[in-house]
């Protein structure tokens, strides 16, 4: 069965596009012609987005390099310490809003301090499979479409994955603690 999985896995992108590819034969469309089309339109979507995302990451870098990450973890952990939830983990929950990458790189440095199957670890897992990167997702899908007033789009994104924070930390106390 896993030998199966395997190769479907293996096989599955380039089986897809020989399907696409034949349909498209078949249907007596211009393939290569609809190809260049789509990425003309890729093109200018990518240099409409470079400066939101440009804007976006070099916010990041200031909120990280300039200490603003750890002056609020100071100032949260012991309101957060009321509730139970480890101040270990808030890093991970400050910056996964703002940053895939950089809350992996958190999630990888709390699984190599306290492990994968510590309570810190699973709540940490359970944080980055349950919350998204809520910025970098409104910076990419308002500047794709040139939106430029998001009204309560980013606090109702930000108050999701507080929410989510919460939950995961009451699943975790609930199932592992």
């Amino acid at each position: 069965m896993t030998l199966a999985i395997h190769a479907l896995s293996r096989w599955a992108i380039p089986l897809m596009l020989l399907g696409i590819t034949a349909w498209g034969l078949s249907n007596k469309v211009p393939i290569y012609e609809r190809f260049v089309e789509g990425a003309k339109d890729g093109w200018q979507t990518a240099v409409r987005l470079l400066p939101y995302l440009v804007g976006m990451l070099v916010a990041i870098q200031v909120f990280q390099h300039t200490g603003a990450l750890q002056h609020l973890i100071r100032l949260l952990a012991p309101l957060t310490g009321k509730i139970g939830f480890p101040p270990e983990v808030l890093p991970l929950v400050l910056v996964r809003p703002i940053s895939g990458s950089g809350s992996l790189a958190l999630l990888a440095q709390v699984f190599e301090s306290y492990g994968p199957d510590s309570l810190v670890g699973r709540l940490a897992a359970v944080i980055m499979g349950s919350t998204e990167t809520s910025l970098y997702v409104l910076t990419v899908y308002a500047g794709s479409v040139g939106l430029r007033r998001t009204r309560h789009t980013l606090a109702t994104a930000l108050l999701t994955d507080l929410a989510a924070a919460l939950v995961s930390l009451y699943v975790v106390l609930r199932f592992f603690a």
